[in-house]
C-alpha cells in the first residue's frame, strides 16, 4: 500500500477529532426567506442579543452561539431546547445573561422566538 493511501484514513481521523465528531447542523434560514414575524425577531436579536450571541455559528461571544438552537436536543446549559426553557432564560436571565422580562412585550417575545427557530 502506498504512503498516500495510508495517510488518507489518518487525515480523516484527524478531521473527525478536530470537529468533535458532531454532525453538522443545517444552515440557518437566509434573511431573504424569513417570514415577517421572523424578520421582526431578527431586528430584535440584532439590537438586543447580537452583542453577546452569534446567530450563525456555535462559537461563544459573551454568551453561547445560537446556531441550531432548536435543532439540538439540549441548550448549552443542558436544559431541553424548547420554547418554555428559552423563554424562561430570555425573561428571567441566567448566569451572566440579564433578564429581558421588563423590556419585551408578548409580541416581541413571540417574534424573537420565531427568529430563533430559524437559526
Amino acid at each position: 500500500m502506498s504512503l498516500s493511501r495510508k495517510l488518507i484514513p489518518a487525515s480523516a481521523l484527524l478531521l473527525a477529532l478536530a470537529t468533535g465528531c458532531r454532525p453538522s447542523l443545517p444552515p440557518s434560514t437566509p434573511l431573504s426567506e424569513l417570514t415577517p414575524q421572523q424578520t421582526a425577531g431578527y431586528h430584535l436579536f440584532a439590537s438586543r442579543c447580537a452583542g453577546c450571541h452569534y446567530a450563525n455559528n456555535e462559537n461563544s461571544l459573551h454568551g453561547p452561539g445560537l446556531q441550531g438552537l432548536y435543532k439540538k436536543k439540549f441548550l448549552p446549559s443542558g436544559a431541553p431546547a424548547n420554547d418554555e426553557r428559552v423563554t424562561a432564560v430570555i425573561l428571567r436571565g441566567r448566569n451572566m445573561m440579564p433578564a429581558f422580562g421588563n423590556n419585551l412585550d408578548d409580541q416581541q417575545l413571540d417574534d424573537l422566538l420565531a427568529y430563533l427557530h430559524s437559526l
